[in-house]
């Protein structure tokens, strides 16, 4: 099997509210990669990264770490 064809299998097993975060991940690994020549826009990169970063953003230790700033 291709890698392509296993990658969509696996894509299409997921249920829809991941794949969202799917999209956002691809959306990273091609401006890293920079496999795009459309520039990245910071406003695009910053919504891209939200969900995932949301999830350390929630953590009672990083409240407790800012508390004072």
């Amino acid at each position: 099997m291709k890698e392509i064809d296993f990658i969509i299998k696996e894509i299409d097993t997921l249920p829809p509210k991941v794949l969202k975060e799917v999209a956002d991940y691809i959306s990273y690994v091609k401006y890293k990669y920079k496999i795009n020549d459309e520039p990245i826009k910071i406003d695009e990169i910053t919504l891209a990264s939200e969900k995932s970063l949301a999830k350390d953003w929630l953590k009672p230790e990083e409240d407790e770490a800012w508390k004072d700033l």
